[in-house]
């Protein structure tokens, strides 16, 4: 990656297991989505705002139009 092309976060096509989410940001990351899902189950059982953000994050991360 050249200095003049920017990182972008995409929902994963092939890594996904709902939505492409956690698969996308631990892409982007360099991390296994697996700590993401943890992660984001986790949020779900302790504050109860896992699920809601799961969802905007959904909605809002476009698709790896690479794939």
């Amino acid at each position: 990656m050249t200095s003049s092309e920017i990182k972008r976060i995409y929902r994963s096509k092939k890594d996904r297991i709902l939505g492409g989410v956690c698969a996308g940001i631990g892409n982007y990351f360099n991390v296994d989505p697996v700590l993401i899902r943890v992660g984001w189950v986790a949020a779900f059982f302790a504050a109860g705002v896992g699920f809601l953000a799961y969802i905007i994050a959904w909605i809002i991360i476009p698709e790896d139009p690479n794939v």
